[in-house]
C-alpha cells in the first residue's frame, strides 16, 4: 500500500468515526467512546484491538459482514405510546467487530502520517468509566421520565378501548402494588399510602387488639390496609396473656380496640366515624411529631413462648422404667418386633420404684397406657398383666416419620382436648386472615412458615401427641379433624412442598404423619379412614385401618359427604382453605359447598344435556349415590340460576350426561 492510499484509508476512518459520534449525539466536544485496548502497540503489527462491552457486562459480537451503523444501545424497551416512540439511551456505543473487538488499521512507521481532524476526539486506546458518564445519562433519564410514565397512562385508556385483554390485579395479598397487564407490557404501580399522599412521615404506631375469626376486626384490618397504613394486631387468641393488659386500658375485653400512640379511641364503630367524618387526616397529623411513647401497646414479642407447660404426674416413674426395664427385640408370634416389654417386667418395675403393691402398680401401668406413655406391639389391648408385649412412644416404627415429634416426645401433663382444639382453630384462622387472600384461595405459605402464629401452631401440634381424643364430643371431634387434615396440608406444602407426580402425592398424602392421640395420621388417614369411616381411597383395594385399630372408634357415626368441600389438599381444584368451629362445624360445611359449587365445580350444557361436575364427586361417588341422586343431592348447594338449570334438565326425565372436570393439581399460592 503507496502513501496516498495510506492517507485515504486514514482519512476514511476519520471520517467514519465523525459519522458515528454524530448519529448517536455524542459529536463535537462531547465525543466519547467507550473502550479498553486489550493489546500492546507494537511496530511490527498491523491491527490493534480494541475491546467493546454490553451494557450487561458481556462483550458485543458482531458477525464480520455487516457494516450497518449501530447508534447508541437503548437499555430498555421501546414502547409507542400516543404514536410517538419514546427511547431511552445508554452510554455504551456498540461498532462492528468480529469476535467482539473492533478491528483499527494501525499506520505504518515508514509512511507518512495523516494530519489530525479539526475537532479534538478520543484516543482509541482509552477509554473513559462509566461512572464519568453517568451523570449526564442519569440526567437525561430523569427528564424523560416524567413523559414516559404519564405516555403509559394516557395508552391504558387507549389500550382498554381497543383490547379486550388489559386486567387491572389488586393483589389483596399486597395492596400497595397494582399490577396492569397489556399484551406486551407489565407495568408495575405502586400506590402511595394515606401518609405518603398528605407528605407526612409519621414518626407514632397505630396499634389495636383482635381476636381470631372475628368480623369486625376484620373491617378494621381491611381498612388500614386500604389506606396503605402500617400497624400492629395484637390478637389475643394468638398471645393470649395480652388479654389482661386490653382490659386494663379499656376496661372491657371486646374488640376490636384501636390505639393511636398511647391514646386509645376506640372499636369500629368509632373508626367509621373518623373516616366519614373526615378526620383520618387529622389524626395521622397528631402521629407526625416525636415517636410512639413508652405508654402505648408493646409489639408482640415473636420467639417467646409464654405458655407455661407442667411435668406429667407419672414422668419421674415412667423415665426410672425406660431406663431399667429390659427393653430389647423379641420374636413374637413369627415377627420380630424390636424395642419391647412385657407386661410382668413393668409391673415388676413399678412396685420396685414406687414401693407399692401389685394391684396398685397394675392400676398404675395402665393408667400409663392411657395416657399413651406406651402401647400393645399389636394394639391387642391397653394393659393386661402377663405374657403381653408393649413399646414405649418413643420406638414406635413410624414416630420418626412424625413432624409433631421433636427428638423426643411431649412428656408434659396432657392438655384438654377441647382446649388444644379451639386453640388449634384460633391459630389457624389467624394465619389465614394475615397470609391468604380474601376468598382463601390463594395461600401465601412462605409467609406462614415465618411466622409468629405458625410457631405456636407446631406447638399446638406437639401437645396433640398424647390427649385424649375420646372426650371429646362428635361435633368437636368432627371440626378438629377437618382443622387438623387442612392444618397439616399447609404444614406438608411448608415441609416437602407441592405433589407433582406420583411419588410426591404418596409422600404427601400418605407419608407426611402427625402422632395424635398415641397414634399416627396421614391426611390419607383423616380423610379416608376417620371421617369416611375407613373406606377405600381412589383407585386403592385396601382400606386404611385394620380389624381392631383404636382409632376407628374416633370415626363418626354416619358419614357426612359434605366433608368433601371442607377439606383442602393445597391444589388449585380443592375447595378453599378454611377452618371450622366446633359449634357451627355442620353450617359452615354447608356454606363450603354452596361456596364451591358456585365457584365451578358445576357447570352445564343445555345443548347436549351434560353436566359437567368435579371430579371430587367421582373420586368419591360411593358417598353421594346413584348419579340421578348425586344430581338431587348437588341441587340444594346450588345458586338459583344453577338450580333452575339443573331444575330443567330433571323436569322431562330425559337422559343426562355426566362428566366430570379436569382437576387442577398445581398449588394455590
Amino acid at each position: 500500500m503507496d502513501s496516498s492510499e495510506q492517507e485515504k484509508v486514514d482519512g476514511d476512518i476519520d471520517v467514519e468515526k465523525k459519522k458515528d459520534k454524530t448519529a448517536n449525539g455524542y459529536g463535537g466536544d462531547g465525543g466519547e467512546a467507550k473502550g479498553t485496548a486489550s493489546s500492546a502497540d507494537k511496530d511490527s503489527g498491523d491491527f490493534y484491538d480494541v475491546e467493546i462491552e454490553k451494557s450487561n457486562g458481556e462483550k458485543e459480537e458482531k458477525p464480520p459482514q455487516e457494516s450497518k451503523e449501530e447508534s447508541t444501545s437503548i437499555s430498555s424497551k421501546t414502547e409507542e405510546f400516543n404514536d410517538k416512540e419514546i427511547t431511552i439511551h445508554s452510554p455504551k456505543i456498540f461498532c462492528n467487530a468480529r469476535n467482539h473487538y473492533l478491528p483499527a488499521i494501525k499506520s505504518q512507521a515508514h509512511l507518512p502520517k495523516p494530519d489530525p481532524p479539526a475537532t479534538p476526539r478520543v484516543e482509541r486506546s482509552q477509554s473513559l468509566s462509566i461512572a464519568e458518564t453517568m451523570p449526564s445519562i442519569g440526567k437525561y433519564i430523569s427528564d424523560r421520565s416524567s413523559s414516559f410514565s404519564a405516555a403509559i397512562v394516557r395508552r391504558l385508556s387507549s389500550w382498554k378501548e381497543d383490547n379486550g385483554d388489559l386486567v387491572v390485579k389488586n393483589d389483596s395479598l399486597n395492596l400497595e402494588v397494582t399490577e396492569f397487564h397489556i399484551p406486551g407490557v407489565k407495568v408495575i404501580v405502586k400506590l402511595k399510602s394515606e401518609a405518603e399522599r398528605l407528605g407526612l412521615d409519621l414518626k407514632g404506631r397505630i396499634s389495636f387488639f383482635t381476636r381470631s375469626n372475628c368480623r369486625d376486626c376484620t373491617a378494621v384490618r381491611h381498612f388500614f390496609r386500604e389506606k396503605g397504613l402500617i400497624y400492629v394486631e395484637i390478637n389475643i387468641d394468638v398471645f393470649p396473656k395480652r388479654e389482661k393488659e386490653l382490659i386494663e386500658r379499656t376496661g372491657s375485653s371486646q374488640v376490636p380496640q384501636i390505639f393511636f400512640n398511647e391514646k386509645w379511641y376506640g372499636g369500629l364503630t368509632a373508626l367509621n366515624e373518623l373516616r366519614n367524618g373526615g378526620e383520618m387526616e387529622v389524626k395521622l397529623r397528631e402521629m407526625v411529631g416525636e415517636r410512639c411513647p413508652e405508654g402505648a401497646p408493646a409489639i408482640p414479642v415473636y420467639g417467646v413462648d409464654d405458655e407455661e407447660e407442667e411435668d406429667d404426674v407419672l414422668l419421674e416413674t415412667v423415665r426410672a422404667l425406660r431406663k431399667t426395664l429390659p427393653i430389647q427385640d423379641r420374636l413374637i408370634k413369627m415377627k420380630m418386633v424390636k424395642n419391647c416389654f412385657s407386661g410382668v417386667d413393668l409391673v415388676e418395675g413399678i412396685m420396685d420404684h414406687l414401693d407399692r403393691g401389685r394391684k396398685k402398680s397394675v392400676i398404675t401401668a395402665k393408667l400409663m397406657a392411657q395416657k399413651h406413655f406406651f402401647h400393645h406391639v399389636f394394639g391387642e389391648n391397653e394393659f393386661e398383666e402377663g405374657n403381653h408385649f408393649y413399646r414405649f412412644l418413643e420406638h414406635e416404627p413410624f414416630i420418626m416419620g412424625c413432624f409433631n415429634y421433636r427428638s423426643s416426645t411431649n412428656d408434659s401433663e396432657p392438655k384438654p382436648a377441647s382446649f388444644l382444639a379451639d386453640r388449634l382453630s384460633k391459630l389457624m384462622f389467624a394465619i389465614l386472615e394475615a397470609y391468604a387472600s380474601d376468598d382463601r384461595l390463594h395461600v401465601n405459605y412462605s409467609g406462614i412458615d415465618r411466622s409468629e402464629e405458625f410457631r405456636r401452631y407446631l406447638n399446638v401440634a406437639r401437645d396433640l401427641q398424647r390427649v385424649n381424643m375420646k372426650l371429646l364430643s362428635p361435633s368437636e371431634r368432627l371440626a378438629l379433624f377437618l382443622n387438623l387434615h387442612n392444618a397439616m396440608a399447609i404444614h406438608a406444602v411448608i415441609s416437602i412442598g407441592h405433589p407433582e407426580g406420583v411419588l410426591d402425592k404418596r409422600a404427601f398424602f400418605n407419608e407426611f404423619l402427625y402422632l395424635v392421640g398415641g397414634y399416627p395420621y396421614s391426611l390419607n388417614i383423616i380423610l379416608n379412614g376417620t371421617l369416611r369411616r375407613n373406606r377405600t381411597s381412589p383407585y386403592s383395594f385396601f382400606i386404611p385401618f385394620s380389624k381392631g385399630d383404636r382409632r376407628l372408634e374416633l370415626a363418626p357415626h354416619k358419614l357426612n359427604p359434605l366433608i368433601h368441600f371442607g377439606l383442602c389438599n393445597g391444589t388449585r381444584s380443592s375447595p378453599a382453605v378454611r377452618f371450622f368451629t366446633a359449634d357451627g362445624v355442620e353450617s359452615e360445611l354447608r356454606c363450603s359447598a354452596k361456596e364451591y359449587f358456585q365457584r365451578g365445580a358445576i357447570q352445564f350444557n343445555m345443548e347436549k344435556r351434560t353436566v359437567y361436575l368435579t371430579r371430587i364427586i367421582k373420586w368419591y361417588n360411593e358417598d353421594f349415590g346413584t348419579e340421578k341422586d348425586i344430581l338431587k343431592w348437588v341441587m340444594k348447594y346450588l345458586d338459583s340460576t344453577q338450580s333452575g338449570l339443573l331444575a330443567h334438565l330433571l323436569a322431562d326425565d330425559g337422559h343426562i350426561n355426566i362428566m366430570y372436570q379436569d382437576y387442577d393439581w398445581s398449588g394455590n399460592l
